[in-house]
């Protein structure tokens, strides 16, 4: 099973882990009589995506508070935009920022950590369906039947003769690279082969062609779903569609693309900040990247579309499967969120938030977020005749002043020489 497997630093680990659960699938697929590539590929980005759950629910419930306390934010922003050359101005929005987020229970880097670690693993999910081979070893074994791959090789011109199929160049830099085997190599350009691109081994080595037709006869059975060879590309099967005037397989291909783009679409239409269209109370700036984003939103699903067109049907089957999987995650995490009660969460998070500063204070002595302003405060920016206002705080008054900020230290010694 060792073929050119991703050697990559964290993504190779976990494509090799998931590669365990793409085999596992595999096998039991075959156990049932039914060992499709096809299936295999949407129960295995089921599995991954059902176990990726929780860090989903996290981001999305994230997302949709978000978008319920953007107003507020915006507020706040709108109140003190005229006065970003003014320090303390600056440090009492971002203690009411602060005060904000936590009201609702949120961090400003709350996705950041569920998608550092769901990034690995969905582009470690990529490669393992790009390259079923190398983690699946009953279709490996299709591949070195009756040491076919080894004959190859020993043909005169093979190598050159391989590399000039059209999803050879990718693979290509393999060759004289001692990190990788040559043998996986030819492995790796072959699933990638088209039905025509085998029959012309055929044609080049007529003395292999009767394992070529063993091992596209299994790989045919392997990779067929609905009809369509997941091998093949659908603007390859197009263009055989049309010479042959199969319509019904030529309606099949180009459903790929299209329901990937489509899929790809509900999906973002679901996100939690995809209505906002609201820009009555937004900057200029603001308003930018919201239109930014919806252009993007709307590029992707072409974008998808254009790549399952030209890459094996197999990748856009697991686009689809995966844009399905997330629409109907979306809509259960939306209902989920839509019957939570936004003021019990805030008023509950509003408690933890205030009891967290009453245990700082008792630990320190002092008040956390007047402390913090006055430890980033700078001597230079402070007017000894500018009065500031720190969001009505009763305890800071005039506290731009030195004799304020000296008052406020002593007062700080005192409570801690108790």
């Amino acid at each position: 099973m060792l073929l050119t497997q991703n050697s990559t630093f964290i993504i190779g680990p976990v494509a090799k882990l998931l590669g365990f659960v793409m085999n596992a699938i595999f096998e039991f697929l075959n156990l049932i009589k039914i060992p499709n590539i096809g299936l295999a590929i949407i129960l295995f980005t089921i599995v991954i995506y059902l176990m990726l759950l929780p860090l989903t629910i996290k981001q999305q419930k994230f997302s949709k508070l978000s978008a319920k306390m953007s107003p507020e934010i915006q507020a706040i922003q709108n109140k003190y935009k005229d006065k970003k050359n003014d320090q303390a101005a600056m440090m009492a929005m971002n203690s009411e920022t602060q005060a904000v987020y936590a009201k609702y229970g949120v961090s400003p880097s709350g996705t950041c950590l569920p998608l550092l670690i769901q990034m690995p693993i969905l582009f470690a999910l990529y490669r393992v369906i790009y390259a079923i081979p190398a983690y699946v070893g009953r279709v490996k074994d299709v591949f070195t039947h009756n040491d076919f791959i080894t004959n190859l090789m020993n043909q005169e011109g093979s190598q050159e003769f391989i590399s000039k199929f059209k999803n050879a160049a990718m693979y290509t830099k393999q060759f004289g690279n001692e990190k990788f085997a040559a043998d996986n190599t030819f492995i790796d350009i072959l699933n990638q082969a088209s039905t025509a691109e085998w029959q012309s081994i055929a044609t080049e080595y007529p003395s292999l062609a009767e394992d070529v037709s063993y091992i596209t006869e299994n790989l045919d059975k392997f990779n067929n779903f609905l009809g369509l060879n997941i091998a093949n590309s659908p603007s390859f099967t197009v263009s055989q569609a049309f010479a042959n005037g199969q319509w019904l397989l030529l309606i099949g291909a180009i459903s790929i693309p299209l329901l990937s783009a489509l899929t790809q679409w509900i999906n973002v239409k679901l996100m939690p900040n995809a209505n906002q269209t609201d820009t009555k109370n937004q900057s200029e700036q603001q308003a930018a990247m919201m239109s930014s984003m919806k252009m993007m939103n709307y590029m992707m699903p072409i974008t998808s579309a254009i790549f399952c067109y030209t890459l094996p049907a197999g990748m856009g089957l697991y686009w689809i499967a995966g844009s399905v999987v997330r629409t109907i995650q979306q809509i259960a995490i939306n209902k989920h969120i839509d019957k939570m009660d936004i003021e019990k969460i805030v008023e509950k998070n509003t408690e933890k938030y205030e009891k967290k500063k009453e245990k700082i204070a008792q630990m320190g002595g002092y008040d956390l977020d007047t402390m913090n302003k006055y430890a980033s405060m700078r001597t230079k920016n402070i007017s000894s005749n500018k009065e500031v206002d720190y969001s009505n705080n009763s305890n800071v008054n005039n506290e731009g002043s030195l004799a304020s900020k000296a008052n406020l230290v002593k007062q700080f010694n005192e409570r801690n020489n108790k």
